[in-house]
């Protein structure tokens, strides 16, 4: 609302700023000046005041309209990042998340029937199998209801927390190297580039037996940027992109093409490497 009020002033003030010197010009030539010019030269030089004053007050008071629309621009898409974050959320929490608790009771009734040793077996794994789904769900809702903050870098936060908690659940060293500035970035870009370092590390924890973990970061001098999830472990045996039951790789190389960015996941000497790549100069 204050925004709207001082977008308001400035644009009575572009609209009544020429008047306003005109009227002044006329009072102060028949006032002061009459003596000293004719009307003819009086009338020749208004115009030139006027763009003067136009180059001057009138073209700082548009380029102050232009800044605080585009802040408003940044504040709305903002809004909308956080409304579909908790959309997605919402629809999390009231799908995925209620049909895995109701799983979990199912099995939980399964394992107290009288059955023998492989059924039993096979119970207690798939209950495992859903506490671990259950759990990242959870955690997806968390971090999509965590509000993102213009301050420095704060929606990294999550993900270098995460990375600790892989390093601990997985006994890893864990290196979180980020130099790219915030400002750099745009709330989409953070939205997307959150999700898809997340899913990379959750891929580490559940498959790669790492004994070190790396997040990076980085700019290329041109605009661009390098964020990779890196890792010493097992690899991934076969193309990701085709292996059975696994889908998260396949939804960040999708998330990358969405965004115009380059996406990797191979092995590189003795690492592990999932790297998206922005260009300098790419638009969002």
């Amino acid at each position: 609302m204050d925004n709207q009020r001082k977008d308001r002033r400035i644009k009575w003030l572009i609209l009544l700023i020429p008047t306003l010197t005109i009227g002044l010009w006329e009072y102060v030539r028949h006032a002061f000046l009459l003596p000293y010019f004719s009307m003819d030269l009086g009338n020749l030089l208004a115009p030139f005041i006027v763009l003067a004053v136009t180059l001057t007050l009138v073209r700082s008071l548009f380029s102050r309209l232009e800044q605080s629309q585009q802040a408003l621009q940044r504040e709305k898409g903002a809004n909308a990042a956080l409304e579909e974050r908790e959309r997605l959320a919402r629809e999390l929490h009231d799908g995925i998340s209620q049909s895995l608790f109701l799983l979990a009771v199912k099995l939980d009734q399964l394992d107290e029937m009288k059955t023998d040793g492989p059924v039993r077996d096979l119970a207690a794994g798939l209950r495992e199998t859903v506490r671990v789904i259950h759990e990242d769900v959870r955690q997806a809702i968390a971090n999509l209801r965590l509000p993102p903050s213009p301050a420095a870098a704060a929606w990294v936060v999550p993900l270098r927390e995460l990375l600790g908690e892989t390093a601990e659940i997985t006994e890893a060293q864990a290196e979180f190297i980020w130099s790219i500035p915030d400002k750099s970035l745009t709330d989409k870009e953070k939205v997307e580039l959150h999700a898809c370092l997340r899913e990379a590390l959750i891929n580490v924890r559940k498959h790669a037996k790492a004994s070190k973990v790396f997040v990076i970061g980085e700019t290329d001098g041109s605009g661009g940027f390098r964020c990779a999830v890196e890792d010493d472990g097992s690899g991934f045996g076969s193309d990701p992109m085709h292996a059975p039951g696994r889908f998260g790789l396949r939804m960040v190389r999708d998330r990358a093409n969405g965004m115009g960015w380059t996406f990797h996941a191979e092995r590189r000497e003795d690492r592990t490497v999932v790297e998206l790549l922005k260009r300098g100069g790419q638009p969002v």
